[in-house]
């Protein structure tokens, strides 16, 4: 009896190791929890120093009536602890985006000059061994003020302001585009800068000949290895057309842009109407992958696939997948009113073999009035974070999967700790999700979803999707011990050592987490 015991025991221990085996590839650290001044801010930067340490830039605020004071600048070492923070006491400005260069700093902001009645672009630069910023203007543009210059809609862009400009970076962050539209009386012009990060101007280019019929929104960019040449991908809204309430009044194009001029290339087909496309460099290939829908409104029925010459623009190959079946269960089930839409880019990544990982996620904003304590009427915007969309498709650019994760999460304030982060690893994708539910739902042993929750603690929970698009989770992180919620949206990937580093903060306290794959 007592062999048959120790046997049993035996095969159970066994049993646990294989389990444990299964669990998910990942190790964490916790930096040690540091005391904060600034119990209101939001995480702008997380660079590489360089050296195996971080850079970390956010925006505090100040004051009975919350207004933007400055800019604090923390470094951390590779134990994650803190070695040095810097105030830099700055306001008035707006922030566009930073990055670390060569050692250096770079802050971008977009700054209205009313004794010269301009928009100026500025950038701040100081090294990260003594803090020195000095400010260098890059580009300025005559316009009147107007409210949001730099507001961006996914679904709806308004040109009648008189000025509008968007700046994007590449995926790699070696160069960006500064786009300037400015609108007033018989004058219009529109005018695309390339920059790379050592914050040279590239070249400069005129492109209002291409804006008598059509308004630009520039989305997504990729450029060139030797930045010559910047693909562009934007929605263009047609100005004088009538239409119909059902109708869409844009179409998606392709802007080649370089210092010998600019190409145009348009996907329209009958039937089929691409949205969110996103423009990737494949060795000496070119192509654009997103969503598409076969009637003209917002819901996406698949996923789109284009293949082109990148000198001439030239369409070699287009491909519209739909949406699996498989997918449309993940998402609702057995559901009649089946509507996919609200869906944008989050990253995209590439194998070695030119396989297309992209993830997406629902996100739409709604609109409230809520009463005061003082009984006053003032509007809110509600920010949704809803379900996953992750996709992979071959190099032919045929799907062999799509896969949607059921997640609802909504914010008033800083997005940093609403949404999910993807890392892409040996033919994997993993997602990181930080929520106060205590676990998913699990539907059939394939439908997740992720609910909410109402606790102030967090859960990390870590999903991960294998070579087949087959689906697993495993809370990594338990509240218990990750009494800091992560700021999960907004991690460090550092692809080289296999790694992500999070930002930990509420109120007072704030560390740093690594989770490292094995």
């Amino acid at each position: 009896m007592m062999k048959q015991k120790i046997l049993l025991f035996c095969l159970l221990f066994v049993g646990a190791l294989v389990c444990a085996q299964d669990k998910m590839p990942v190790t964490y650290d916790f930096g040690e929890k540091f005391n904060d001044r600034y119990r209101y801010s939001n995480l702008l930067t997380i660079s590489d120093d360089g050296s195996g340490g971080y850079i970390l830039v956010r925006a505090y605020f100040q004051g009975l009536i919350l207004k933007p004071k400055g800019y604090l600048i923390e470094q951390y070492n590779s134990n994650l602890e803190l070695v040095s923070e810097y105030n830099y006491k700055l306001k008035g400005l707006d922030f566009v985006d930073g990055f670390l260069k060569n050692g250096q700093l770079n802050l971008l902001f977009l700054n209205y000059n009313y004794d010269r009645g301009q928009y100026e672009y500025w950038v701040h630069r100081s090294p990260i061994v003594s803090y020195n910023f000095r400010p260098e203007k890059l580009l300025s543009i005559a316009s009147e003020e107007v409210r949001n210059p730099v507001d961006k809609n996914y679904y709806n862009r308004n040109f009648s302001k008189g000025f509008s400009t968007s700046i994007l970076f590449n995926q790699e962050k070696t160069g960006f585009v500064i786009s300037t539209h400015h609108k007033r009386g018989k004058n219009n012009k529109h005018i695309i800068h390339l920059y790379d990060t050592g914050l040279n101007k590239r070249f400069e280019h005129d492109f209002s000949h291409e804006i008598e019929e059509k308004n630009y929104a520039f989305e997504n960019l990729a450029i060139s290895t030797d930045l010559s040449t910047a693909y562009i991908v934007g929605k263009a809204y047609f100005k004088k057309k009538r239409f119909r309430v059902d109708e869409r009044k844009f179409q998606y194009e392709l802007i080649k842009v370089s210092a010998n001029g600019s190409q145009t290339q348009s996907f329209v087909d009958e039937g089929k109407y691409p949205e969110a496309l996103y423009p990737i460099i494949l060795r000496n290939r070119l192509v654009c992958t997103g969503f598409y829908a076969d009637r003209k409104d917002n819901r996406y029925n698949g996923i789109a696939y284009f293949d082109l010459n990148p000198i001439s623009l030239a369409i070699n190959a287009k491909k519209y997948n739909p949406f699996s079946l498989q997918f449309m269960e993940d998402k609702f089930g057995r559901e009649e009113d089946k509507v996919v839409k609200n869906l944008v880019f989050k990253s995209v990544e590439i194998t070695e073999s030119n396989e297309i990982f992209f993830n997406a996620e629902e996100y739409f904003v709604t609109t409230g009035m809520e009463v005061t304590g003082a009984g006053q009427r003032v509007k809110l915007e509600r920010f949704h974070h809803n379900d996953i969309v992750s996709a992979k498709l071959d190099t032919q650019g045929d799907l062999v999967w799509a896969r949607n994760i059921n997640k609802a999460e909504v914010t008033q304030g800083d997005g940093a700790y609403a949404s999910y982060s993807s890392y892409c690893k040996n033919g994997k994708t993993y997602f990181f999700i930080c929520t106060a539910a205590d676990n998913p739902q699990l539907i059939n042993n394939e439908r997740l979803i992720f609910k909410q929750g109402l606790s102030r603690n967090r859960n990390v929970f870590m999903i991960s999707l294998d070579e087949n698009g087959v689906m697993d989770y495993e809370k990594i992180i338990d509240n218990q011990e990750a009494r800091l919620p992560l700021m999960v949206s907004k991690p460090l990937k550092d692809v080289d050592e296999s790694k992500m580093l999070f930002y930990a903060k509420r109120g007072s306290k704030k560390q740093l987490v690594k989770v490292s794959f094995l």
